[in-house]
């Protein structure tokens, strides 16, 4: 019997908004671009979808009913749940900000077209098959100050041999800082080489996600591996070898 050629499944998208009408609409578009679309009205509808279905990515409502969006994006992120686009009619920088500290991979202000999220969404799913067996940048493995970096598995090790968990954004960071090690790296520099001219993302985000990047590295260094150049970017300003 001739084996049967191997199907890639379809991403699976959770929709979370109260709004029943922008639910529909936004999982309608999806479903029409080739995605596997899930909806839910709060935090305990996506709770019971997420025991039932391999969800990929989580698009995200920041002002829910109960539980809200912030604190759900908490949740998932600590639990190293799927990837998170969080929107929100609250566009102000600090609600961005503050949904990047948490977890999220990216943020939209209402009102967006959905071709806009379609983008939003390509460039997380793009982001994520790096993360789950993609190409590697240029090597297999770094190494650096005791860290051993496995850039095919995305996977960081410290120097004791735990894995740091990274999310997508702050790997994307990471891996860019060790093609170019000991250079100075502008932000908008960081965006191409990490998230690629497509992806839309404001500079703030840059920022948070090496803050993050930086504190995780931090606490398994004694010293600063990543250094913040004022006025040109920033740099990381250690040895990097790949064996």
């Amino acid at each position: 019997m001739t084996p049967q050629p191997s199907v890639l499944r379809a991403r699976h998208i959770l929709v979370v908004d109260d709004d029943t009408q922008l639910r529909e609409q936004v999982a309608a578009y999806l479903v029409e671009h080739g995605y596997q679309v899930h909806a839910a009205a709060d935090a305990r509808e996506m709770d019971e979808v997420l025991s039932s279905a391999p969800i990929d990515l989580v698009v995200l409502d920041l002002m829910l009913p109960g539980e809200d969006g912030l604190s759900i994006c908490r949740r998932l992120s600590a639990d190293s749940g799927p990837a998170i686009i969080m929107v929100s009619a609250m566009g102000e920088e600090i609600d961005r900000v503050l949904g990047l500290e948490l977890g999220a991979d990216d943020y939209l202000a209402k009102p967006c077209s959905p071709r806009e999220l379609l983008a939003r969404v390509r460039a997380v799913f793009r982001r994520l098959e790096e993360v789950r067996g993609g190409a590697p940048r240029k090597g297999k493995a770094y190494q650096f100050q005791g860290f051993v970096v496995d850039a095919l598995r995305r996977q960081l090790r410290a120097p004791n041999g735990t894995t740091i968990l990274l999310t997508s954004g702050e790997f994307s960071l990471l891996s860019a800082f060790l093609d170019h090690p000991q250079r100075i790296l502008s932000r908008d520099q960081l965006l191409d080489i990490a998230r690629g001219q497509d992806a839309d993302v404001f500079d703030r985000a840059v920022d948070v996600q090496i803050s993050r990047l930086r504190r995780k590295l931090h606490a398994c260094s004694d010293g600063e591996i990543i250094r913040t150049i004022r006025g040109a970017g920033y740099m990381f300003d250690v040895a990097v070898s790949r064996p």
